[in-house]
């Protein structure tokens, strides 16, 4: 294989890459909105040149290069979430604002200069002759996954895909071009989306005694939550925190793989009431709760430990506390219903999948982490990326909760951005990365060795919840 061929290409489409991401940021896309981008992003796969280009029930934007029974799949979400205040930007988000370095604006890390990178990735291969017989590339601009990720890939392998088997059967692995920091990454945590109900019952505010008002309960539970997510586990206090599955007394079987991904965590996000008036006692009140689930963490222990909380046992039948579950409709109209459980997955760092991502980084770039330096700390990506291992994992959640978490279609992750940038005013990309990404996923196809494949690339994989949910 001719890398350095690989890396002119890469080189070559800078200019093109950040025309089209300045394009994809000019569509305002949050989730269920992503139709003006999803145009944008079929208009430049049929302008290069890919063998196929169609869009599904859900809205993804799926394009094809190759042809074969095999499949290598380029995963990236392509709507955000909103800009939030205004005022927090120094320039217009969706402007596509840049430098000589850098494109500004909503979307850039997070996540379509994935999208970016990807397309011209596909496209490098085609150039240079890279897709092995056999195989075809399909590159995926996913929706909804800021809303539920996941939701769009158990779509296209239900719908798509005859199920999960016909799935696994055909894909050898996906990629996801989610930020990475500069990093190969082959796992992350899970999460799931509780809600906790209080009942109360009214009564005129200027007599609170005569009611039972549900917005003071309600605060004693969030006290709990709070210390669930803040204590120590150590004995000293009544509610043990969650950092206690970094520990082989309290998680024998799965603590060494919490100490890789990060303790689990927990915090209320969202909370609502129910009142007659201002001038009355408060008759119910809820709270969302973000819980963040490490290796040997179950959909039914993160449930319980919140029915555990000393406040909810005092309240007793008044206090409900359940999962949610997702319905909100696509651009498309169509609507596709799961349940708001997230599973943890990492990969094994020998699978055959990881290693050729491996491989390509070696051969291209090295094998540490790389990308711009610049003497402003606010636009330089290095103090972020030196010392780190080039094996690594997300902190936040992807696609991958599905395709691998809950499939167990391998998957790995290598993306341009930063992931903290994601979800922040001012998000910025590095023109560089476009480059270092596309190039590596032109040479993967190549370097991937099916012969080494195993049974299963997994190294950890959560439960699922045993509802019926493809």
């Amino acid at each position: 294989m001719n890398f350095d061929a690989i890396k002119q290409a890469a080189s070559g489409y800078r200019a093109d890459m950040t025309r089209f991401l300045r394009a994809m940021i000019s569509h305002p896309s949050e989730s269920c909105e992503e139709g003006a981008v999803v145009a944008c992003i079929r208009a430049e796969m049929e302008k290069l040149g890919f063998d196929k280009v169609e869009v599904d029930g859900l809205g993804n934007v799926i394009g094809w290069m190759g042809e074969g029974g095999k499949i290598i799949a380029i995963d990236s979400h392509i709507d955000t979430v909103g800009v939030g205040n205004r005022d927090n930007w120094t320039h217009d988000p969706y402007e596509g604002y840049e430098t000589g370095d850098i494109i500004y604006g909503r979307g850039g890390s997070d996540q379509e200069g994935g999208m970016a990178a990807a397309v011209y990735g596909a496209k490098i291969m085609k150039d240079l002759g890279l897709i092995p017989d056999g195989y075809q590339i399909m590159v995926v601009g996913s929706v909804q996954e800021e809303d539920c990720d996941g939701m769009c890939w158990q779509y296209i392998v239900n719908q798509y895909f005859n199920g999960p088997e016909d799935a696994r059967r055909r894909i050898e692995f996906v990629i996801s071009t989610e930020p990475t920091d500069g990093g190969i990454y082959r796992g992350h945590r899970g999460r799931m989306e509780i809600r906790v109900d209080v009942r109360g019952v009214s009564c005129h505010g200027s007599a609170p005694e005569r009611g039972d008002n549900a917005i003071y309960k309600m605060a004693d539970i969030l006290q709990d939550v709070r210390a669930l997510n803040d204590n120590p586990a150590d004995g000293s206090t009544e509610i043990q925190g969650l950092v206690k599955m970094l520990d082989p007394r309290h998680n024998p079987e799965h603590y060494e793989d919490a100490r890789f991904l990060g303790r689990g965590t927990c915090t209320a996000s969202q909370i609502f009431y129910t009142s007659p008036s201002r001038c009355a006692v408060a008759d119910s009140c809820a709270i969302s709760i973000d819980r963040r689930m490490t290796a040997g963490e179950t959909y039914r222990s993160c449930l319980q430990e919140i029915e555990a909380l000393p406040s909810v046992r005092k309240y007793g039948g008044d206090v409900k506390v359940s999962m949610y579950m997702y319905d909100r409709p696509a651009w498309t109209g169509t609507v596709y219903e799961t349940e708001c459980y997230f599973p943890t997955w990492i990969n094994k760092e020998s699978a055959a999948h990881v290693q050729a991502l491996t491989a390509a980084h070696k051969a291209l770039w090295g094998d540490k982490r790389i990308g711009h330096a610049d003497p402003d700390p606010v636009l330089d990506a290095m103090h972020l990326r030196e010392g780190r291992p080039l094996t690594d994992k997300w902190t936040f959640s992807t696609n991958g909760v599905s395709i691998q978490g809950r499939y167990g279609i391998p998957c790995v992750g290598f993306g341009p951005g930063a992931e903290s940038w994601a979800h922040a005013p001012n998000e910025i990309t590095w023109k560089m990365d476009l480059v270092t990404c596309a190039a590596v996923y032109a040479a993967v196809p190549g370097l991937y060795r099916e012969e080494d494949k195993t049974a299963d690339a997994s190294q950890f994989r959560a439960e699922l919840t045993g509802n019926d949910i493809t």
